[in-house]
C-alpha cells in the first residue's frame, strides 16, 4: 500500500471488516487445516515480493476492539500510524490484537491517551462507525480480506501483487480524468 501511495498518489481510506464477528460459528477443523497448510506459501510470497518476514498472530481473534480503536485513532489524527502499528503487532510480532493490553500498548505507541482509548472502545459513536463500515463491505458483496475498492468502482480481492494494484489504480485514475 505504501508503494502504491507513493507511485500513484492515491489516498487510502481504511475501512473495518470483521472476519470473526460476534456469534460466528466455530471454524471447521478442515478449514483451519487449509489455512495452516497455506501459511508457508503466504510467508514465502511476503518475503519474496515485499521483503517481509511474517510472524502472524493467532488466527480467528476478535478484531472488533482493534477496529473500534481505529475509528478513535482516525478521529485523533493518527489513524495511519495506528493501522501500521496494529498490522505490525499482528503480522510481524505475532501478538493477539484482541488483547486489550496489546491494543493499549499500540495506542500509547502512536501517542493516544490509554484511558481515552479504552473509553473509546465502549463508545457507541465509534462502534457505529465501525459497524457502518462492515455494512458497506457487505453491500459491496465482500466476504473476506484483504479487499480494495478503488473509487467506489473497482474491487480487488485477495492479496495481490503490486502490479495488479497499480494497474487498477491507473484505470481508476484514467476514469477520473
Amino acid at each position: 500500500m505504501e508503494k502504491l501511495k507513493q507511485s500513484h498518489d492515491v489516498t487510502i481510506h481504511w475501512r473495518s471488516y470483521e472476519l470473526r464477528p460476534p456469534g460466528a460459528p466455530p471454524i471447521p477443523p478442515e478449514y483451519l487445516a487449509q489455512i495452516k497448510a497455506s501459511r508457508p506459501r503466504l510467508y514465502a510470497t511476503a518475503k519474496a515480493q515485499y521483503g517481509l518476514t511474517l510472524n502472524m498472530g493467532p488466527f480467528g481473534v476478535d478484531s472488533r476492539p482493534a477496529l473500534i480503536g481505529a475509528k478513535f485513532a482516525e478521529e485523533k489524527g493518527v489513524g495511519q500510524a495506528y493501522h501500521d502499528a496494529v498490522f505490525t503487532a499482528y503480522w510481524l510480532n505475532a501478538q493477539d490484537i484482541s488483547d486489550l493490553d496489546v491494543l493499549v500498548a499500540v495506542a500509547t505507541a502512536v501517542s493516544l491517551d490509554p484511558d481515552e482509548f479504552l473509553a473509546a472502545l465502549n463508545n457507541p459513536h465509534y462502534q457505529a462507525q465501525m459497524e457502518a463500515d462492515v455494512a458497506q463491505a457487505h453491500a459491496y458483496g465482500l466476504s473476506g480480506v484483504p479487499a480494495l475498492v478503488y473509487d467506489n468502482k473497482y474491487l480487488v480481492s485477495g492479496a495481490q501483487p503490486y502490479e495488479v494494484l497499480a494497474e487498477v489504480a491507473e484505470k481508476a485514475l484514467a476514469d477520473d480524468s
